[in-house]
């Protein structure tokens, strides 16, 4: 899904990149790797950029999900959000780098689903947060407490549907390409 507005600020690289620009896509290569398609838009606004790096490194690193569950919330978000952008990246790192299990996989781009409870927990109580803007019913949180996470992970999800709406958000208004990398994950 993309917004009606396509906006046309052009795609930066580091060589077109001046100033702020420059050193925020300088540190993106330092975390990713190479430039993504997204990157490239939003660094735009070199605040919008910094702040997902930040916040996305921080989830990452400090969140106390595995790199699985990490998969999990944002591929829940990123499919809320209808972000096909997103949705490809996050597909492809879950089975490649995170190893997420193809049938959970399967089931978080289908929407359908998922037969681990701790992971279906998490998925659904991802899910209600979006859902309610944040307002989960009491039931809703013992739910999600009682599968094993902790309070401070209700925040945390807090955190990564923020990064991820930063993102959404910007590949909607820029009608990103997906990056060759994550082609195979496109969504039909």
């Amino acid at each position: 899904m993309t917004a009606e507005t396509k906006l046309t600020l052009p795609a930066q690289t580091l060589e077109s990149a001046a100033g702020p620009a420059r050193k925020v896509l300088e540190k993106a290569m330092a975390q990713a790797g190479f430039i993504p398609n997204m990157y490239a838009n939003m660094v735009n606004s070199p605040g919008l950029l910094e702040t997902y790096l930040d916040g996305y490194a921080r989830f990452r690193a400090e969140s106390g999900f595995t790199s699985v569950e990490q998969e999990v919330v944002f591929l829940v978000v990123s499919r809320a959000n209808g972000c096909n952008y997103c949705t490809a990246a996050h597909s492809m790192i879950a089975d490649k780098m995170s190893k997420v299990p193809a049938d959970v996989l399967h089931a978080l781009r289908a929407g359908t689903p998922i037969a681990d409870p701790k992971l279906a927990a998490l998925a659904q109580f991802t899910q209600v947060m979006f859902d309610t803007r944040g307002r989960p019913a009491t039931a809703d949180t013992h739910a999600f407490l009682a599968a094993g996470y902790g309070e401070r992970q209700v925040l945390e999800i807090v955190l990564a549907m923020a990064v991820k709406t930063l993102s959404n958000y910007a590949n909607h208004l820029f009608h990103t390409p997906v990056d060759d990398m994550f082609a195979a994950y496109k969504v039909a």
